[in-house]
C-alpha cells in the first residue's frame, strides 16, 4: 500500500494525515476483504498473487451541504436520478486507486486497473465527516476486489 506523490495526483487539498489515514484504512479494509476469501501469506510461492494498491486520489465530502443534498428538493431528485445509475451522489467525496495483481512466484502482471470509487447517493452514513465518502468507497473497492478473483 503506498500514496501516490506525483505531481498529477488526485488529492486536491487533502493533508497528508488524511492521506495517511485513508492509506491505513485502505490496507487494512482490502486485507480484512481478502483473508475472508483467501489465505494470506507473507512470502511469496507457487499459487500465489500478490496485490500492490496505490492510493492516487481522495475528495472530500462537502461539509453540511453534501448530508443536505440527500433531503432537498432539486439533491433529492438528481441523487434519485444517480442512484438509478448506479452513479455519483451530488457533493459526495470519493477515492481513487490504482490496483495490480503480480503472480508472486515470478513477479509478472495479471491484471492492472484504476478505479475511482463512490458511496450509493443515499448513503447518509457516508455523508457525514469529510473522509466518511472515501472511506465507504474503499469498503466498496475492497469487495469489489474480492468478487473479481472469485
Amino acid at each position: 500500500m503506498v500514496i501516490y506523490r506525483g505531481r498529477d495526483h488526485q488529492f486536491g487539498e487533502l493533508s497528508e494525515q488524511d492521506k495517511a489515514k485513508l492509506a491505513a484504512y485502505m490496507r487494512s479494509r482490502f486485507l480484512e476483504s481478502l483473508s475472508a476469501r483467501f489465505q494470506v501469506v507473507s512470502q511469496r510461492g507457487r499459487n500465489t498473487l500478490r496485490v500492490r494498491l496505490t492510493l492516487t486520489g481522495a475528495v472530500t465530502n462537502t461539509p453540511v451541504l453534501g448530508t443536505a443534498s440527500r433531503f432537498d428538493l432539486a439533491g433529492a431528485v438528481y441523487n434519485g436520478v444517480q442512484s438509478a445509475r448506479d452513479g455519483e451522489g451530488l457533493l459526495t467525496g470519493s477515492v481513487f486507486y490504482a490496483a495490480e495483481i503480480l503472480d508472486a512466484a515470478n513477479g509478472r502482471l495479471l491484471n492492472a486497473f484504476v478505479s475511482k470509487q463512490y458511496p450509493a447517493p443515499y448513503d447518509i452514513k457516508a455523508s457525514v465527516g469529510a473522509l466518511a465518502a472515501a472511506e465507504a468507497g474503499i469498503d466498496k473497492g475492497a469487495d469489489a476486489l474480492v468478487a473479481q478473483l472469485q
